[in-house]
């Protein structure tokens, strides 16, 4: 029979890995995790956390995966998105990085705000709605060919797609991010940070010959000439037309006779 002793421990044993959890600097786990560390059935573990609802927040309800949420964010209703978006994206083995126009932000270029962070990933995914967080995912197939890197200073973890990565996403993504004129004033801040050989590099890991078509229309029409052309020598010839934004409609039909892009975009 089990002591009064051990009975107390077992009892506290969701809060003291919780606290534990907290001052490692960790905002997040998993019910498979707690169950380990502590010994506890799954039953007495839900019970345990059901007393401590009040400090946790799940991203998903249908997921036994948990946030701790510090009382200074307690009115956030979560954590910061950057403390724990990369545990829970590896816990659901979903490859990642953050993408267009949070990442644009993060690369320092944010003409409208934004009220979401925008991620892409390899599988379809709800979107999240924490609090006042905003999570918003983006499909991509070929997500495991695109070139990423790590996030300076983040508190914790986070991919970022390069800078290069971004604008060709932010024109991929175009028609689902409030049309052309959003994209082309949220890469003109970052087209000094190009640069070619990088872009080189992005253009054959992402081998989309169409969106390549696209982004060098688009860095003609901010001047960014000398970064067009390194498109230009890039794509196969003859072009074939390609619409500059798929799923618009269009009043008056034109074909830009360079990089056969159909658009009535008449800032060019």
């Amino acid at each position: 029979m089990k002591s009064k002793k051990s009975r107390q421990r077992k009892d506290g044993a969701a809060r003291s890995f919780i606290e534990k959890r907290h001052s490692s600097g960790y905002v997040s786990f998993s019910l498979d995790m707690l169950m380990a560390e502590t010994g506890l059935s799954r039953i007495a573990a839900r019970n345990q956390l059901l007393r401590l609802e009040d400090r946790l927040v799940r991203p998903s309800p249908r997921l036994p995966f948990f946030l701790i949420v510090p009382a200074e964010y307690r009115s956030l209703g979560a954590p910061p998105m950057e403390w724990w978006l990369d545990d829970y994206l590896r816990w659901l083995k979903c490859p990642y990085y953050v993408g267009l126009l949070t990442a644009a932000s993060i690369y320092g270029s944010s003409p409208q705000a934004i009220q979401e962070t925008q991620v892409i990933v390899s599988t379809s995914q709800r979107n999240l709605s924490i609090g006042r967080i905003r999570v918003r995912f983006f499909k991509k197939a070929a997500l495991s060919r695109s070139m990423t890197q790590s996030v300076d200073g983040s508190y914790a973890p986070l991919t970022i797609g390069t800078i290069e990565t971004t604008c060709m996403d932010l024109v991929r993504y175009m028609h689902r991010l409030g049309g052309v004129e959003r994209v082309k004033e949220t890469i003109a801040p970052l087209v000094k940070q190009l640069k070619a050989t990088r872009l080189l590099q992005t253009l054959d890991v992402e081998n989309e010959v169409p969106v390549a078509q696209r982004f060098g229309f688009v860095l003609d029409a901010l001047n960014a000439n000398s970064l067009a052309e390194t498109i230009m020598t890039w794509l196969p010839h003859p072009l074939r037309n390609v619409s500059l934004c798929p799923h618009s409609q269009v009043s008056k039909i034109h074909v830009d006779k360079k990089w056969k892009v159909i658009t009535n975009w008449s800032d060019k």
